[in-house]
């Protein structure tokens, strides 16, 4: 079947028309823009620095990181050049790229957190055979079969929505590429994308909430249940606290804006839910981790002075 797209390229809305309100929100979304690379960037290189990083939980950390970097570059850039030209323009087939990288990015980073969590389940609840269990062939091989997951997942997409026919208006009321969006100004039927986003989408999403969760109800209940002492039980409460805050602040907005979707919902509150998870969110992780972690704050300042002394010399 012969692509019947007439629209050869899309103008991205953006989040405001008002001038004033761009000047503001730009550096604002460049500050948060730059501390997200640097934060994640930060923990990559520390935990391929310090031997004592070189863990699963920091190998599962650091891929988290690495997708952090990469699912910010997809929109916020564009977002950002948006605040200092008019009309935001983006071609068809840059609209489609940007799109699958959002979903493959967006939904590897939702199976790495249920991965995580399972690594936590294991290093708290069967400590004895941890290192036997995630060892490095099983913790490459689920980073890749993650990896591999979201990359079709995000393919799905794309195909799909290469398939609709756009006859105008070509204007999307978003700050990037986004499904739903481009449903609405679809001049065929858009039932396959809508089932592609609430059954698999929103069972992916779904789906990782809820393994996450059951992994937390058995580490809870064996910490509670197995554990005596308070201090110990606080120890193996703090190793999860960081990774938990993450899984809340993501999964939060994502079900929120992909359970029981339709092509007519409010523009508005899709890219406020759409903005914490693409451009805060990574920004936050870097911190909730750092900022809980002694580990990596030590390796953290061990590093900063071994540059620091580098340079002096």
């Amino acid at each position: 079947m012969e692509n019947q797209t007439e629209v050869q390229d899309f103008i991205l809305l953006g989040l405001t028309n008002d001038h004033q309100m761009q000047h503001i929100l730009f550096p604002f979304f460049l500050l948060l823009y730059i501390a997200s690379l640097l934060g994640n960037r930060a923990i990559v290189a520390v935990a391929q620095a310090e031997p004592r990083l070189h863990t699963p939980m920091y190998f599962f950390l650091s891929n988290l990181s690495w997708l952090d970097i990469f699912y910010s570059t997809v929109t916020v850039p564009k977002m950002l050049n948006g605040f200092l030209v008019d009309p935001q323009v983006i071609s068809f087939l840059g609209c489609l790229t940007q799109l699958h990288f959002f979903y493959f990015l967006g939904s590897t980073e939702g199976i790495l957190l249920d991965v995580m969590a399972f690594d936590r389940y294991v290093a708290i609840c069967n400590p004895l055979r941890y290192t036997v269990i995630m060892n490095k062939w099983v913790c490459l091989l689920l980073a890749g079969i993650t990896w591999a997951i979201g990359f079709v997942h995000g393919l799905m997409h794309t195909v799909v929505t290469s398939r609709l026919w756009f006859c105008g208006p070509n204007h999307v009321q978003h700050f990037f590429c986004d499904v739903k969006p481009l449903l609405k100004l679809a001049c065929s039927s858009t039932t396959l994308n809508l089932i592609l986003i609430n059954i698999v989408t929103g069972s992916i999403a779904l789906g990782s909430f809820l393994v996450t969760l059951l992994s937390y109800f058995y580490i809870i209940s064996f910490i509670v249940s197995k554990i005596q002492s308070w201090a110990s039980r606080w120890k193996s409460f703090s190793t999860c606290a960081s990774h938990l805050t993450v899984v809340v602040l993501m999964y939060v907005s994502v079900l929120s804006n992909y359970m029981l979707a339709s092509a007519g919902e409010s523009a508005e509150r899709e890219i406020i839910t759409t903005l914490m998870y693409s451009a805060v969110t990574p920004v936050l992780n870097p911190l909730i981790f750092t900022l809980r972690n002694q580990d990596v704050k030590s390796a953290l300042k061990k590093l900063m002075d071994r540059k620091l002394w580098s340079r002096r010399i």
